[in-house]
Parts: C-alpha cells; sequence; structure tokens
C-alpha cells in the first residue's frame, strides 16, 4: 500500500503549496540531501577566493536559514531549507576552521641541507627503487655551500622553480624545529638507505629541498593542498650517506609494513605489489606500466581497499564464525548467532582498516560495513542511501578536506550509483529471482553486474575527466570478469596462503594466487590496449563539472518523476566540457617545459628529454594519450640548443611562440630580435626588458605569479593554475593574464591586466636582465 499523507499542519496554498506536495512526496528522500548540503560548504570555502568571499557566502547560507524560519514551521519545506542553510554554514566554517587547525611553517625557498631527523613514516616504493620518508627535524639544519652543495645548489633552485614560485612561510609563529618544517617528505634511494631505518630511528642526512609544488598546469594535481592538511612543509629527495644515529625500535615498523613485505617476498613483480595493495593497501611495488593498464582498463578501484574489499572481510570473517559457533548445539541454542557474527564481522572491518591505513574509501566502506552490520542485527533493511549518506556525512564532519580529492568522490559517487539503481522498482523487479533454472539465475545475475559497471562507470566518468583528463570506456566489461576473480577467488586464495605461512605449507597457495593476479594483470593489458579504450579530454571548466555533479545526485537521491530533469543539467555540463576546445599552448609554472599543439591533434614537447611525469601531465592537460613527440621534430618549428621558434595556425592567423631550451647566454641583440617577431615568449629564465613580444611574455617573473598557463589561441583565452585565492596554501597572482576578445583580436593592441586595471602597455616591466 502507497504511504498515506503524514503533514500534522495544514499546508499552504499556491506556489508553495505545490513545493510542499513535492517535499511530502520525498520525505524519505530529504534526509539524503544533508552530506550534500554540507558539501556545498566545503566546496564553497575551496572554490572561492578569499576571506571576503567566504564570509559573503556564510551570510547567505545565513539567509537562506532565516528564509526557512520566516516560511510556516510546521511544513517540511521550511525545515528542510532552514538545516540546508545551517548545513551549509557549517560546511564552509568547519573546512575553514580545519585549514587553520592543521597550519604548519612551509619550507621559504628551495634550499639544499644537512639535518638531523626522526623517522615518522616510512613507505617502500620497490617499483620505483625508492622510499619515501616522513621526517621530523630535530636539530642542527644548516644550509651547505661550496664543495659540499657543488652539483646540487642550482639543480635544486630548478626544481624548486617548479613549484611555480617562491612560497613564504605562512606563520611565523609557528618555528620548525632545526630552521626547517615539523614535517618533511623526503624520497631516498633504496641502496642508499642503511638498514634499521624505521619509525622512531633518528637518521642524519643531506638533503636538496623544495616547497611542496602546486599545480604544475591549470586543472593539474595540487599537491601543495594535499601537503598543507598532512602538515607537511617540504618535499624532496635525500642523499647518500645516510646514518643512522639511533636505531628505532623493530616492532614500529608495524604490522602493515611487516605484511607488505611477507607478501613482496612471496610474489615478485607487480603480481606481489596487487596482493599486498589487497591486504595492506600499500601499492608501491606495482610497476607504473601495470598501475596505467589498471586505470585504463577501470580496474583501478581494484587496488584501492573499499567496498569490495572490507565486504569480503565481513562476508569471509561471519561465515566462519557462524560455522565454527553451529557446531556447539548449546551455544547454538542460547546465542542469537548471526548477532555474534555481525559483532565478528565489525571487529575484522575495523582491524582491517586499520591495517591499510584508513584512507577514505577504507573509512567510508569500514563505516558502511558498521551500519548494515547493526542493522542486520536489528532486523532492519541494511544496504539503502540512507547508509550512504551516514557515512558521507560522518567522514565530512571529521576530514572535511577530503571533498576536494578524487578518493572521495570516487568512492561515494559509484556506492550511491550502485544502490540508487538496484533500489529503483523497476530495476529490483529484473533481477528478481524467480525460483528459475541455474543458467538462468547465471545469466540474470551477469546481466545483473553488466548493467551495474556501466551505471557505476556513467558515474565515475565525469570525476576521472575532471581529476584525471582521461577514462576509461571498458570498464564494465572488464569489472564483469575482474570482480569475481577478485572476491572470490584471489582474496580467498590469499587469506589461505597467509593462514598457512603460519606453519610454513603456503607455496602452494601463494603459486594461485600469483597465477590469478597474471591472469587479472592480463585483462587489464588487453582491455587497456584496446583501440578507443580511454576517453580523453582536456582540463573541464568547474562549472561543467558542478552542472553534472549536481544533475547526478539529482536523478539518485530522487524518487518521484522529477527525478528525470537531472538529465538537463547533467548533459549541459557534459556538452559544456566537449565544446571547451584543447588548449594550444601549455607551460610549466618553471617555464622550462612547454607542449604545443600539432596539426594531427597531439602535442610537441619543447624538451626531449623531458621525464615521464612531465609529458604525462602535459600530455593530460591537452587531453592527448601516447607520447609526446620533441618540438624539434615538426615541420613547423625550428630549434637550436639554446631555442626553439614554432608558428601555429589557430583563430585565422599564424602565431608565432618563442622559447628558450637551456640554461646558457644568448646573444643580446639575438634575444631581442627575436622577442619583437613572436607573439608569444617562454623561459625558465627573467628575460631583460627590451625583450617584448607582440602579447604575451612567461618568464620567470611571470610564471612565479601565475604558476602554470594554459592559451587557447583561437580565442585567446589564458588560463593560469594560480587564480589569486588567499587559501593558506597558495600563492596570490598579482598579475592576471590579458584575456583576448574574441572578435577584432589584434595582439598588438592587448593591454597586460594588473592589480585589476589594464594598462596602456601591453609589455610587462622587469626588474634588471640576468648579465
Amino acid at each position: 500500500m502507497a504511504p498515506g499523507t503524514l503533514q500534522t499542519v495544514r499546508p499552504p496554498s499556491g506556489f508553495l503549496g505545490r513545493l510542499e506536495a513535492l517535499a511530502e512526496a520525498e520525505r524519505g528522500q530529504l534526509p539524503l540531501w544533508m552530506p550534500v548540503a554540507l558539501g556545498l560548504g566545503i566546496a564553497a570555502w575551496f572554490l572561492l577566493p578569499g576571506q571576503g568571499a567566504w564570509a559573503v557566502f556564510l551570510l547567505l547560507a545565513l539567509s537562506v536559514a532565516l528564509a526557512g524560519m520566516v516560511l510556516p514551521w510546521g511544513t517540511r519545506t521550511a525545515r528542510a531549507v532552514t538545516v540546508a542553510g545551517m548545513l551549509a554554514m557549517l560546511g564552509c566554517t568547519l573546512v575553514w576552521w580545519r585549514a587553520e587547525r592543521v597550519a604548519a611553517p612551509v619550507l621559504a625557498r628551495p634550499v639544499v641541507v644537512a639535518f638531523t631527523g626522526d623517522v615518522e613514516r616510512v613507505e617502500p616504493l620497490p617499483a620505483r627503487e625508492l622510499v619515501r620518508l616522513t621526517l621530523a627535524p630535530v636539530a642542527g639544519s644548516t644550509p651547505l655551500s661550496g664543495r659540499e652543495g657543488a652539483g646540487v645548489g642550482r639543480s635544486a633552485m630548478i626544481a624548486g622553480a617548479a613549484s611555480g614560485g617562491i612560497r613564504p612561510t605562512p606563520d611565523p609563529s609557528l618555528p620548525g624545529r632545526g630552521g626547517l618544517p615539523p614535517l618533511i617528505r623526503v624520497n631516498v634511494a633504496e641502496s642508499d638507505l642503511p638498514p634499521g631505518v624505521v619509525p622512531g630511528a633518528r637518521l642524519s642526512l643531506r638533503a636538496r629541498l623544495m616547497p611542496p609544488p602546486s599545480a604544475a598546469l591549470p586543472g593539474a594535481y595540487d599537491f601543495a593542498r594535499t601537503a598543507w592538511f598532512q602538515g607537511i612543509g617540504a618535499t624532496g629527495r635525500g642523499f647518500a650517506p645516510i646514518r643512522v644515529i639511533a636505531a628505532g625500535d623493530a616492532g614500529n615498523a608495524g604490522l602493515r609494513a611487516s605484511l607488505t613485505n611477507h607478501i613482496v617476498a612471496r610474489i615478485e613483480g607487480s603480481t606481489g605489489g596487487i596482493a599486498a595493495a589487497f591486504v595492506t593497501g600499500d601499492r608501491g611495488a606495482i610497476a607504473e606500466e601495470d598501475a596505467e593498464a589498471m586505470r585504463r582498463s577501470g580496474l583501478a578501484h581494484l587496488l584501492s581497499i573499499s567496498g569490495l574489499h572490507v565486504t569480503a572481510v565481513v562476508v569471509a570473517t561471519m561465515t566462519l564464525v557462524l560455522k565454527l559457533l553451529a557446531l556447539f548445539p548449546p551455544l547454538a541454542l542460547r546465542v542469537r548467532l548471526p548477532v555474534v557474527a555481525a559483532g565478528s564481522g565489525a571487529v575484522a572491518a575495523l582491524g582491517y582498516t586499520w591495517l591499510s591505513g584508513a584512507d577514505v574509501p577504507t573509512v567510508r566502506s569500514c563505516i558502511a560495513a558498521l551500519l548494515v552490520l547493526a542493522a542486520l542485527s536489528l532486523g532492519r533493511e541494511a544496504i539503502t542511501l540512507r547508509m550512504i549518506a551516514t557515512g558521507a556525512l560522518l567522514v565530512l564532519l571529521v576530514l572535511p578536506e577530503s571533498l576536494a580529492g578524487p578518493s572521495f568522490q570516487l568512492s561515494f559517487a559509484a556506492v550511491t550509483a550502485i544502490v540508487a539503481l538496484h533500489e529503483h522498482p523497476r530495476v529490483r523487479g529484473w533481477f528478481l529471482g524467480r525460483g528459475e533454472a541455474a543458467w538462468w539465475r547465471l545469466l540474470r545475475g551477469l546481466g545483473s553486474l553488466l548493467l551495474t559497471g556501466l551505471v557505476v562507470e556513467a558515474a565515475l566518468m565525469p570525476i576521472g575527466l575532471y581529476h584525471f583528463h582521461k577514462a576509461g570506456l571498458y570498464g564494465a566489461l572488464a569489472n564483469i570478469v575482474a570482480i569475481p576473480l577478485t572476491t572470490f577467488v584471489t582474496m580467498p586464495l590469499e587469506a589461505l596462503a597467509l593462514l598457512l605461512d603460519v606453519v610454513g605449507l603456503g607455496a602452494p597457495a601463494w603459486w594461485a594466487v600469483e597465477r590469478s593476479l597474471a591472469l587479472l594483470l592480463w585483462i587489464a593489458h588487453l582491455v587497456s590496449s584496446a583501440p578507443g579504450s580511454v576517453a580523453a579530454l582536456p582540463a573541464m571548466p568547474d562549472g561543467a563539472f558542478a552542472l553534472m555533479v549536481a544533475g547526478g545526485l539529482w536523478i539518485a537521491l530522487w524518487r518521484e518523476r522529477w527525478r528525470r530533469w537531472g538529465v538537463v543539467p547533467v548533459a549541459a555540463g557534459a556538452l559544456w566540457a566537449l565544446a571547451t576546445p584543447a588548449p594550444d599552448l601549455l607551460v610549466t609554472g618553471d617555464g622550462r617545459h612547454l607542449a604545443l599543439a600539432t596539426a594531427d591533434g597531439g602535442m610537441a614537447i619543447l624538451r626531449d628529454r623531458a621525464g615521464d611525469y612531465v609529458r604525462s601531465t602535459l600530455g593530460e592537460g591537452g587531453g592527448v594519450t601516447g607520447d609526446l613527440p620533441p618540438l624539434s621534430e615538426q615541420p613547423d618549428a625550428r630549434c637550436s640548443p639554446d631555442l626553439c621558434v614554432a608558428t601555429r595556425e589557430a583563430g585565422g592567423r599564424r602565431w608565432t611562440i618563442l622559447a628558450t631550451r637551456s640554461g646558457y647566454a644568448v646573444p643580446w641583440a639575438e634575444l631581442v630580435a627575436a622577442c619583437a617577431r613572436a607573439d608569444i615568449v617562454v623561459s625558465e629564465r627573467q628575460l631583460p626588458d627590451k625583450c617584448r613580444p607582440r602579447w604575451l611574455k612567461l618568464d620567470r617573473t611571470m610564471l612565479r605569479r601565475t604558476g602554470g598557463v594554459a592559451v587557447t589561441l583561437s580565442t585567446g583565452r589564458v588560463t593560469t593554475a594560480r587564480r589569486g585565492g588567499a587559501h593558506p596554501w597558495e600563492v596570490p597572482a598579482t598579475v592576471a593574464p590579458p584575456r583576448v576578445p574574441r572578435a577584432g583580436f589584434s595582439p598588438s593592441r592587448t593591454g597586460l591586466v594588473r592589480d585589476g586595471t589594464r594598462s596602456s602597455d601591453h609589455r610587462p616591466t622587469h626588474p634588471q636582465p640576468l648579465p
């Protein structure tokens, strides 16, 4: 029977009456929007530029809450509007308070230092032959100079410029120990690390340190934001010799590190790294090409301990406990075994979450598992959208900054899509068991898995494109095989192997685990190498992503017919993202690297010996998959060891781009003449004032202020990585780049926006040129 009206007051008439009728029909869904309102306030704090804008948002949210109080209070509409406004205020205030609470000094500029530090965390990265150390400096940190620092000082300055400039220490009242930030992360070669480096040990080493790098390009990963909330004030590379001054307790290595080392010792290569990821969440032993294949095939979620893994552990624990206790009839007759099994499953979920490092997907899955177990114990329906909303609300209240990360978004988007799909009455009717033949039940189960995979891929694709600029297209098909293989074969075999290792009989089980993981990797490489397996897109506008997220939530959280209107913002956001032209020119924040669009739709890179990370970042920023060819090999480019001049047809005219390729001096007259013939000049150096291109001058001085730059020549649009925000990890952009109108554009008439005004001369001024 359909539920009757539960309204206790007389509903208003007119528009408010129709709104109240909708709220009454959706009364069971209204609580699902509580984490959305909280997340709206958190997102506003991240997106808005500074304290003034944050205060305005808080006032607007307060106005919404007060408007709800003005409405007839007995109505659902009034309560919903009031609660939404208050939660939005809470979200903005909470993340603002959290950012101030974790404040710690940040390294002011790149340095090379010798220091002593206590080991806080050890993260082996066998695939890269590195070990990542998190250190707390204690005292005696001294800058290196002369011969001791020779060979690393200049490279440190160049590497430090990759962050886009020099960052001041945010709070001088929070001094770091030994003149350094209180927490530092360094990578050390495995061969340089002495034995006995465990948490609690004290090391003496020298390192090349720099401030945590901000986004190298617009839309790229911003490590500075992540490091701020983790309390990391510097990052870099450590060098030999490294001495252990005080040994740490070997027991401090922890069960997680011990299990990881044990598993990697049993299975070599990426298969061992995947096996370790299933148990401890440590993915350091997975080779980059295999990790990329997992991402491109849509199987990367298997490497992040989340609902699939936690569910498998809980189900296995409950089944084992039930079977064992059922062997004792007196106990089975006097105790509710399902409740005991549920309690055991809860303990297993908590232990697994702690063992795997308590990342956001694992915490979300653990909370969901605990809620499911509690519901089962009380005889209630377990897996519902309210459970998902409760988990999201708890995570955001404890870690509000997690909303901005892809981990939170991917995790909750996937599970929300799954539950919303299977809560739909029509879908539930399709896959409801009917006592049919086994082969038909198997076919129905495969159809359910395929449909679920397609819906999850559709939900995750905008998030993947927004954060990583690419998304797999065949993930649903790959997961039909990969999920059952992982859940019913690999993980049980791995648990059996670990159990048999106690008595030294685990070798056959480890062989079976290795074979199953080899099959998983084969599937990943097969799918990832298929034609059209990956959709690539340049940096997506924030507005397009927001429209798609809003539309997806509208479809998933409502139940009445008006949910279908969510297709409109989803389609509008998708069209906006697809219509956004790819940038013609990408320049990293240090000015050392650029990528220029080619006639065949690819991008060519300036420096032939650029590293894999730089190539990957530039390719993702331009929405290009595959390797980037050298700019010197392009027909429209002329390059010497020191300079490169390239041309590009766009917007009905020919553009000339000049870029420096080395740190050697260029004859003054030649450089000035080349600048005069170029529309855009790019350099890692501070160029002289006489170097005056026709439009845009991106040298060290300008890039320190703007960070990485993306230029669309057809429209004259220039997008910068730094937007002048006042977030504690950001560097304010004191100069905004020019925005060229679409019509009647002439580079020689374009002004440079400076401090909110347009100067009469488009040529930026600089201090004295380099000698």
